[in-house]
């Protein structure tokens, strides 16, 4: 995801996003020492309709793995959107391959530490911890549908968790949730050399590396997952998605995909666009938050 690359004529633009008044969260938690280890929490002002509280999406931004490019305030305008349609926002920060510590398995052991506290502090800030969902945009995708997969990972591996966080549903819009994919050039705008980063080179040729890491080599796993891309996205386009998909059918998984036509990038998590429209639908479907309506 990166702000410098512009979208075909009619498209947004990242500035026709960044420019608006930026809302902010209601808090932050920090998971670990580092400026970067920590979760803004957004939390919706009206009285939750279920007694357990507010449903939760737990939100994974992009910026090809690198926090030169984005940082989780770039979520901000969804995760407000949602706020205000009674849904919490459990927004993830993390390490990037461009910081010390991330890549391999320093960012992926940040975003899964950052998940996993939401079952420690969710239920006191009033949301409800079993209804929840993962969404990701970009290489956030990525990192959303990994966070669904995670529970797979053999004993031996660095990023094993006995007890990770579990999801029921996982949405990854305009993402890159096949690695082995990003890596073949042309591969995605990120470029292969980011896939490489996210990885490490002293262990991308790993035989399991994949199988940590991939989405698309972690299948089949217990979770709905679903694609929602847009058909000018020249970033991540819906042939990824398409591949990503035919891979899941083989593996037994359940992935839906969407396409938003006449729309690129950036309007994947812009308000007002139909793009977030038909995430907002697949996050009302999946967390049915009474009678709010998407």
């Amino acid at each position: 995801m990166r702000p410098a690359i512009a979208q075909m004529p009619g498209m947004m633009e990242w500035p026709d996003l960044l420019h608006r008044p930026r809302p902010l969260p209601d808090g932050r938690i920090a998971y670990g020492r580092d400026g970067l280890q920590h979760v803004d929490v957004w939390l919706p002002r009206a009285r939750a309709r279920n007694a357990a509280g507010h449903p939760v999406v737990v939100m994974v931004h992009g910026g090809c793995w690198q926090t030169d490019v984005a940082r989780a305030g770039i979520m901000n305008y969804i995760a407000d959107d949602l706020r205000r349609r009674g849904i919490a926002v459990w927004n993830l920060e993390y390490r990037g391959v461009d910081r010390p510590g991330g890549g391999y398995p320093g960012t992926f052991r940040d975003v899964g530490r950052g998940s996993d506290m939401l079952r420690e502090r969710g239920a006191a800030l009033g949301i409800d911890t079993a209804a929840r969902l993962v969404f990701g945009h970009s290489a956030g995708g990525h990192l959303a549908l990994w966070l669904a997969a995670r529970h797979v990972i053999a004993p031996r591996s660095p990023l094993f968790h006995p007890d990770p966080l579990r999801f029921g549903s996982a949405i990854c819009a305009g993402g890159l949730p096949d690695l082995r994919a990003a890596r073949v050039a042309p591969g995605n705008t990120c470029g292969t050399e980011a896939v490489d980063a996210l990885l490490g080179a002293d262990v991308r040729d790993a035989a399991d590396l994949f199988a940590d890491c991939s989405p698309a080599d972690m299948m089949p796993f217990a979770t709905h997952q679903t694609l929602i891309n847009t058909g000018e996205d020249h970033i991540a386009p819906p042939s990824f998605a398409a591949a990503y998909a035919a891979k899941a059918d083989a593996a037994d998984a359940e992935v839906t995909c969407v396409t938003v036509p006449d729309e690129g990038h950036v309007e994947l998590i812009a308000p007002g666009t139909a793009a977030w429209a038909a995430a907002c639908g697949a996050i009302f479907d999946a967390l049915k938050p009474g009678d709010i309506a998407p």
